[in-house]
């Protein structure tokens, strides 16, 4: 049995063998399954990402600045059509199983879009070193990215340092930011992701990474989901709701796994997720 599956959890009651993503995670922090959907499925996302963007940023707090032409938005899971086939996936259930254990919850529905002239980011995490994973060096949330495009070079690529999630030191701005003294180590490690249509990928969102520089005249949308297990509590930095008709008709199992508000009526998200040490970009 691999070490690190989540105590308790058989492989065998897994619907996919996730075991080298398991070890894949706890090692470089990233894993990632090619093809998982297919492209008409990407382009449909593509479509209901750029709808819910350009609702977002017709209004005070929609979108929230991740740096220069670079936005957050989070959404309702009715705002994206292929939601259930995301969350029901054998792949993402799988691996949130074996890592975070068979309670875990999804807690985030979002994307990030770097637009044409986003500048690198300060290499960061997404939120400071929880003490479980300080003491036992376990992860207690993963974080989901699905392109809606064909990544290109010039189009800004996702970068990660592998092996970062357990760096740990005080000189950590707010616990997220390393100080430039340690940006040689991290470039050093850098591997760029070019993720095509109908991928996705799973990390440690402590994992140390970057949006880079999108060179080209093309935005770059990518949905993330977040994922908490019984310990963590990004889930508190949310505000994700479905109303009673999409609940009800939702699969059990998708259900049981799905932190949300239920409601009569939805009310666009005012972005909470802030991340000011970003704002700026690499200045």
């Amino acid at each position: 049995m691999t070490a690190h599956l989540y105590p308790g959890v058989d492989p065998a009651v897994l619907d996919v063998d996730v075991r080298p993503d398991v070890e894949a995670l706890y090692g470089d922090g990233i894993t990632a399954r090619k093809g998982a959907f297919s492209v008409a499925w990407a382009d449909r996302l593509r479509e209901d990402v750029d709808a819910a963007f350009e609702e977002a940023r017709s209004r005070p707090g929609g979108a929230v600045g991740r740096g220069p032409h670079r936005y957050y938005v989070e959404v309702h899971p009715e705002q994206i059509r292929g939601f259930v086939e995301l969350v029901d996936h054998p792949w993402v259930r799988s691996v949130c199983a074996a890592v975070l254990g068979p309670d875990y919850r999804i807690v985030e529905l979002g994307f990030d879009v770097p637009l044409e002239g986003a500048v690198n980011q300060p290499w960061h995490r997404d939120f400071p070193m929880p003490e479980e994973t300080r003491r036992e060096r376990r992860l207690t949330s993963l974080a989901f990215n699905v392109t809606t495009v064909d990544t290109a070079e010039d189009m800004g690529p996702f970068e990660i340092a592998p092996g970062t999630q357990w760096d740990d030191s005080p000189e950590f701005g707010h616990g997220m930011f390393p100080p430039r003294s340690h940006y040689p180590r991290y470039t050093e490690r850098a591997v760029r992701k070019y993720p095509q249509r109908g991928d996705i990928s799973a990390r440690s969102a402590l994992t140390i990474h970057r949006g880079t520089a999108n060179q080209s005249s093309k935005s770059r949308p990518v949905l993330v989901l977040g994922v908490d297990g019984p310990e963590a509590s990004n889930g508190e930095r949310h505000d994700a709701a479905v109303t009673r008709g999409y609940w009800e008709a939702l699969p059990e199992r998708v259900r049981r796994h799905l932190d949300v508000a239920v409601v009569d009526e939805l009310t666009p998200v005012t972005q909470k997720h802030t991340i000011e040490g970003l704002v700026m970009g690499d200045a």
